[in-house]
């Protein structure tokens, strides 16, 4: 699982590659729709797909001349759920942090008094 969340935030780090994930949120898209948008040459945007597909996050289909990228949910899931355990985690000891400040500031209050 380790390897997998490395590889899906490795390739989520790039801004090209997260903008191809958000467009193909809203549905597949053909390899030159997705280009598009994006001021570099065909080759260097192919290597950012070739990443995207390497990691399991999007998937391909060639029809005739046309290839179809479309969006795999299971990697987008895998890290939501980490995402989701960290953020627990995280809360948890806020939480505490802020039990343990309130219990400070109120022994704070009583021995001035």
């Amino acid at each position: 699982m380790a390897n997998q969340l490395d590889s899906f935030f490795g390739a989520m780090a790039d801004p090209t590659r997260r903008a191809v994930i958000e467009r193909l949120a809203s549905g597949p898209a053909s390899v030159s729709e997705l280009h598009k948008p994006h001021k570099m040459a065909l080759p260097t945007f192919m290597r950012h797909l070739k990443v995207l597909e390497d990691t399991g996050i999007v998937r391909s289909v060639k029809k005739g001349r046309v290839r179809t990228c479309h969006i795999e949910a299971a990697p987008l899931i895998e890290a939501q759920g980490w995402l989701a355990w960290q953020r627990e985690i995280w809360e948890n000891r806020l939480d505490g942090l802020a039990a343990l400040a309130h219990e400070i500031s109120q022994k704070d209050q009583n021995d001035g008094t």
